[in-house]
């Protein structure tokens, strides 16, 4: 989905609106790999995925990775804390395919939220959405199996599953690698 038609199923931007703010965004060809935020950098820009799976993750003090989250098409991905509150991001931000992102640096995002009270309404409505699915994940990891983990990550992203490795899934869900092979070939399992 590209940006000008997400912004507008969120909410009734008029054309006028929707030019001057898609002007403020920067188009960006992003490759497989590519890191956009390391760790204890601040990060400058929110991002719309327009094409592309990304992830957000933190190293253990081992160096281990261990994904936060997945950012597909149609979402927008950013270490919100550190692009909002201008401080250090405790996380990585990476592509994992080859990606087409628009960008937005806090500046434009802030002079965009005082010009359209649209905008305001819709980083509302996205923070709120935001904050379920943050809550529903941290729910899922307190007080699911595996089993259902996996499933819920499906429901959240159906097709991530065939487009990132399976270390980095196992991560973001809290358990092995063998674990999460024994759910995919249909065994079950409770533990982590």
């Amino acid at each position: 989905m590209n940006l000008h038609d997400f912004l507008r199923n969120i909410v009734p931007f008029s054309s006028e609106e929707l030019t001057d703010i898609t002007a403020h965004f920067e188009r960006e060809n992003v490759s497989k790999n590519q890191t956009l935020v390391k760790e204890n950098q601040v990060c400058t820009k929110l991002f719309f995925v327009e094409k592309g799976v990304g992830r957000s993750y933190y190293l253990k003090e081992d160096g281990k990775e261990v994904t936060q989250w997945f950012f597909i098409e149609g979402k927008f991905m950013s270490s919100i804390e550190s692009f909002f509150q201008q401080t250090p991001s405790l996380y990585y931000l990476e592509m994992l395919e080859d990606s087409v992102l628009y960008s937005i640096t806090r500046e434009n995002l802030d002079l965009l939220f005082a010009r359209y009270h649209n905008m305001e309404k819709l980083g509302r409505l996205l923070s709120t959405e935001m904050l379920t699915r943050v809550v529903n994940k941290l729910n899922a990891v307190q007080f699911q199996t595996a089993k259902q983990r996996y499933d819920y990550m499906l429901t959240e992203f159906p097709s991530i599953s065939n487009r990132v490795p399976l270390g980095s899934i196992a991560s973001y869900l809290g358990m092995t690698q063998e674990t999460l092979s024994r759910i995919r070939r249909g065994g079950t399992s409770r533990n982590s």
